[in-house]
């Protein structure tokens, strides 16, 4: 690739800037357009659906040796990168002419049995629309705007988690999917805490007192029987006679009894589910007949939920404190992008070798207090075994709530006994021993054992490629797994938020955390069929 002019493409104006572009053949409806102030970019010449491969671009290689002698010296410095394998790479025909965005509605994968880089939309592109990349976060130039081209591609695209876009070498060969999955930023210390906002997770709400009632529809009421005080003075005396009729019970704690509009004042009494017929008063009180209102049916979490219910009755303001969600810093976010990444690997091994690609993977918990009082200090995983076992029953989940309990069971001695032939193939104590129970027991009988700390699952996280169905969900429910993450909803068989949500059931004894894996750009389907992590909307996970 050669410049005329001698700038390098979409660096900005140079000393002699051109005016045009050259006319581009490619059958996907691009062109090259030179926009003042930018240089040069690739825009639509009509509308492009989501996921159309628009480019592929062939890439030249480099050694380092005789890059840093010849080729940095070189205008071809204005346009490599850093290949896979240490190698410089030049991309050409639109490779190198692709814009960066914060935004941007292109994402890219390298192929390097073919040494080329595939460009993929992540979203319908319009007409007349530029077509530009993610460079990511530790950019080396100031952009003019979201758009801005610089001088050359980076040398190695930062996804803001440390690399973690590389999520495996058959499917996620490099910054393949970084715009659609580990496109979070971080800097600074790792014990700064992050905003929800900015989690690449999503927390389900599991019980009515976790949910923020923001505007008047989503505020959940109850009838109450009140009555209207014809004196301040008889409200000191229907205050003690409620106390005397049993009428003053915890379920309207969450109420001011008394509600004063003007000079009118008001005293609600009981839930008339509580006690359907209209309360009698005491024959020296003199009060109207009572009515039924509409009062809230829980505090106030936020001032936003106190003004909506307090126009219903005077509410208690109780902002959330015990059951506040707990924070997460960036050292424990990192933490979770790599099992998260662990398993998307495990489950990607499965596919290969003929098994459903699905799997679970419980990491080594984050903080010392965890890892000592459950004992697990290597990591486990298991696959779904249903096609190589012929058993229905084979999920992966099951697969590790099993392999959990071989281990849990074998505290009592220093050495693993030999594992079912069943499971031998399904877990692993770490990431290089996939597919067996071998090895040193992570689960050290010599250590101290908090009460009840390492039944099962109990204080551990989960993580898991495709949400649990029903089964693997109650599964995990009895073992006492502390929290789940998943990266694809299953809308028609998921037992974590989709078809029912199994910790949310009334009557269950235990509660688990559930978290929904954020796809920041693009679609989570297309980023399952490009990972190779596909499987039918009506397959039990």
């Amino acid at each position: 690739m050669q410049e005329s002019s001698g700038s390098s493409p979409g660096a900005g104006p140079s000393s002699l800037p051109y005016q045009t572009a050259p006319n581009h053949l490619n059958g996907s409806g691009l062109r090259i357009e030179y926009a003042p102030g930018k240089g040069r970019g690739v825009y639509a010449c009509r509308e492009i659906p989501s996921q159309t491969l628009v480019e592929v671009s062939p890439v030249l290689l480099f050694t380092s040796e005789e890059y840093e002698k010849h080729g940095r010296h070189t205008a071809l410095d204005h346009y490599t990168f850093k290949w896979r394998d240490g190698r410089m790479a030049l991309a050409l025909g639109l490779g190198s002419l692709f814009n960066h965005s914060q935004s941007p509605n292109v994402s890219y994968t390298t192929d390097s049995a073919t040494e080329s880089i595939r460009y993929i939309t992540t979203r319908k592109v319009l007409q007349d629309e530029e077509l530009c990349i993610f460079y990511g976060h530790k950019l080396w130039f100031d952009p003019v705007d979201s758009t801005d081209r610089v001088d050359t591609v980076p040398t190695e695209t930062d996804d803001g988690w440390g690399g973690l876009t590389n999520l495996g070498d058959s499917y996620a060969d490099n910054g393949a999917l970084d715009n659609a999955f580990f496109a979070f930023h971080m800097q600074g210390n790792l014990d700064e805490n992050i905003p929800d906002e900015e989690l690449p997770f999503t927390r389900l709400k599991l019980t009515p007192e976790e949910e923020e009632e923001e505007d008047i529809e989503s505020v959940r009421t109850e009838e109450a029987w009140v009555v209207d005080l014809p004196s301040p003075r008889i409200a000191a005396t229907m205050l003690k006679w409620l106390k005397q009729s049993g009428f003053d019970t915890p379920s309207l704690a969450h109420l001011k009894r008394i509600r004063k509009l003007g000079e009118h004042m008001s005293i609600v009494l009981i839930l008339t589910k509580e006690h359907p017929d209209p309360p009698s008063f005491p024959a020296d009180i003199e009060l109207p007949p009572p009515y039924v209102v509409t009062v809230p049916r829980t505090v106030a979490l936020t001032m936003t939920s106190l003004k909506l219910k307090s126009s219903l009755w005077p509410t208690i303001y109780a902002p959330r404190k015990k059951f506040e969600p707990e924070p997460w810093n960036k050292g424990r976010v990192l933490w979770a992008c790599d099992a998260m990444r662990e398993v998307v690997r495990a489950a990607q091994t499965a596919g290969q070798q003929g098994e459903i690609p699905v799997a679970a993977y419980v990491p080594v918990p984050y903080d010392e207090d965890t890892r000592v009082a459950t004992r697990m200090l290597e990591p486990l995983s298991a696959r779904d075994m249903r096609i190589s076992a012929a058993h229905p029953l084979r999920h992966c989940i099951i697969n590790l709530v099993r392999a959990v309990g071989e281990l849990r069971a074998s505290t009592s001695s220093d050495a693993l006994p030999d594992p079912p032939p069943e499971l031998a193939d399904s877990a692993s104590l770490s990431a290089e021993k996939e597919g067996a129970l071998a090895g040193p027991s992570p689960l050290r009988p010599e250590m101290e054992v908090r009460n009840g700390a390492h039944y099962l699952l109990t204080s551990l996280t989960l993580f898991t490629t495709h949400e649990p169905c029903v089964m693997c969900s109650m599964a995990l429910l009895h073992s006492r797994v502390k929290e789940v993450f998943y990266l694809f909803p299953m809308d028609k068989t998921g037992g974590c938020g989709s078809i029912t949500c199994v910790p949310r059931l009334e009557g269950v004894n235990h509660r688990f955390a559930i978290n929904k894996w954020r796809f920041s750009r693009g679609d989570a389907s297309a980023w399952m069929e490009t990972a190779g992590l596909r499987i039918d909307e009506t397959f039990d996970a």
